[in-house]
């Protein structure tokens, strides 16, 4: 007869050795491997342990945890953490069982509880979406288990989280998709405001200078967060204010920018040098100027001289200047979160929004179909932040986009994709469905015609495809087969047609562009209209 009950300091060598015959002897967590630590989690009043026992099997076979005041934020906050189940007693239900007298234990003490869980097999998240956290995001090679990997998110809402959630979240484009998909598998009505114009912070012209904070710099910090509370954008496990020594004892750090001796900013981050790992959990500034420069300071301290590998930020979905520098300084939409951060009397959306220093390989995905449709849409974002800057600087070479500005460039750039063919690689034929325009940044392409493949045009680099199909649908009229190594930016109507409609401005250069180009085309194929 298997028994949950809440762990005690007897057990503790049972949960080690649970963690030693699932993981290795090379847990990313090594704290899980250290019985006083172990001990100390048992005695703990903001970490509930649970164990499972099953005399059959000769006494404790599973474990489970519940981090209460996880990731802080302040407030009623708690990570669903550490469930092993020894190998010998798998297959039994008893991570369900755990997972329920979880919820059941700590259920009056929680708002919003959340679950991080592995991709290499999918029982933790479909044990966790069973039991009600549903899949609101996908953190990308977070996790490091010799190889690094991702993790799931997955969360749950209890007793007035949601209640007391403010409305009308303001977020920039690139968050809108994640967002909606997330409110969608929360079952929450309406989705958030997309703010497609504000700007990001700008570049510092000013000479700052960097220092780590002392307690000679914490009063005058103190003074700007302060003077700041009402607006604040970022947030994480640490506030300045919970005092200077209890910032060192958590490990955690502040960079400070100083102007002519002044300190008019600082961003406080915490690093896990196992995992390579590292987090930004506040942001101060007298003013705008020290904003941008002090984020660029701390990502190339991480690359340069900690070799961190993956760095997560939690930022206001309220806060859509914050979210677009963050994504102008190379940051991703991992997660969506309603309700996760308190503030005064209200709790905030949060966007989780990543920046990986490692290239994202070829992971075998056990994902949940909920899961799977949040994952594409985050590696979707990957996959733009990637080729974004490429198509990006050679965008302007295309007719079609000439007299955008850089910032009308950069949004155009950032809904395309990016694409190679081969010489005499087909890429798209007669007849199939015409669902994307192609910018040809490098190489030629042959358009052919009929069962024979007559070459009736050329296409080179500066010049489209189906700008026809973008203005009337329907199918391709000719073949297109790259006669070099070509390469292309790759728009799909739907997503091209959104961006115009969401920018007019956009839009309007656009088409005056597709007029012209289409009155090249006619003159040069001798009065012989061809449509891609």
């Amino acid at each position: 007869m298997i028994a949950i009950r809440e762990a005690q300091e007897s057990d503790v060598p049972a949960i080690h050795d649970i963690f030693v015959a699932v993981y290795g002897s090379d847990y990313c967590f090594p704290e899980f491997y250290d019985e006083q630590f172990l001990k100390k989690m048992v005695f703990a009043d903001d970490t509930l342990v649970l164990v499972a026992e099953d005399p059959t099997l000769g006494g404790v076979v599973g474990t489970g945890s519940v981090l209460l005041e996880t990731g802080a934020h302040s407030d009623l906050v708690a990570e669903f953490g550490r469930l092993a189940i020894h190998p010998k007693a798998q297959g039994r239900g008893i991570g369900g069982r755990i997972m329920q007298a979880r919820i059941e234990q700590v259920h009056d003490r929680l708002h919003v509880g959340f679950v991080e869980g592995r991709v290499a097999h999918f029982y933790s998240s479909q044990n966790a979406e069973h039991y009600g956290f549903a899949a609101v995001g996908f953190l990308p090679l977070k996790l490091r288990l010799g190889e690094r990997e991702s993790l799931t998110y997955q969360v749950r809402y209890f007793g007035d989280g949601l209640n007391l959630r403010k409305n009308h979240p303001r977020v920039i484009p690139e968050v809108y998709p994640l967002a909606c998909m997330a409110m969608d598998h929360l079952g929450l009505q309406g989705h958030p405001i997309i703010d497609e114009h504000s700007v990001a912070y700008p570049s510092a012209e000013d000479d700052f200078m960097l220092e780590t904070l002392t307690t000679q710099g914490y009063a005058p910090l103190l003074r700007l967060e302060r003077g700041r509370v009402e607006r604040r954008e970022i947030f994480g496990p640490m506030r300045l204010h919970y005092g200077f020594f209890r910032i060192q004892a958590s490990h955690s750090t502040y960079l400070v920018a100083r102007e002519r001796g002044r300190i008019v900013g600082a961003i406080g981050y915490t690093v896990d040098e196992c995992e390579n790992t590292a987090r930004i959990f506040e942001l101060i500034s007298l003013d705008d100027r020290p904003v941008r420069f002090l984020i660029g300071a701390f990502l190339d301290w991480c690359h340069s001289d900690k070799g961190v590998d993956y760095v997560e930020i939690d930022v206001s979905a309220y806060a859509p200047r914050m979210q677009r520098t963050f994504i102008e300084l190379g940051f991703i939409p991992a997660a969506y979160v309603p309700a996760l951060a308190f503030h005064r009397s209200e709790r905030l959306d949060v966007i989780k929004m990543v920046s990986l220093f490692v290239p994202a390989g070829d992971e075998t995905l056990a994902l949940i179909p909920s899961m799977q449709r949040i994952q594409d849409v985050v590696m979707r974002s990957w996959a733009t932040r990637t080729v974004a800057p490429k198509i990006g600087a050679a965008i302007h070479q295309a007719a079609l986009f000439q007299g955008l500005t850089d910032d009308q460039a950069g949004r155009v750039a950032r809904v395309g994709t990016f694409a190679m063919f081969h010489p005499g690689e087909r890429i798209y034929s007669e007849g199939t469905p015409a669902d994307a325009l192609f910018a040809v940044l490098d190489g030629e392409i042959a358009i052919t015609m009929g069962p024979a493949s007559v070459r009736v045009g050329t296409v080179s680099a500066g010049e489209c495809l189906g700008e026809v199909s973008l203005l009337l649908g329907g199918s391709h009229t000719a073949s297109a087969v790259a006669a070099s190594p070509v390469e292309v930016g790759v728009f799909r109507h739907a997503e091209l047609s959104d961006l115009v409609r969401r920018r007019p401005d956009i839009g309007v250069v656009l088409y005056r562009n597709l007029g012209r180009g289409l009155g090249r085309k006619l003159k040069r194929s001798d009065d012989s209209f061809i449509r891609e």
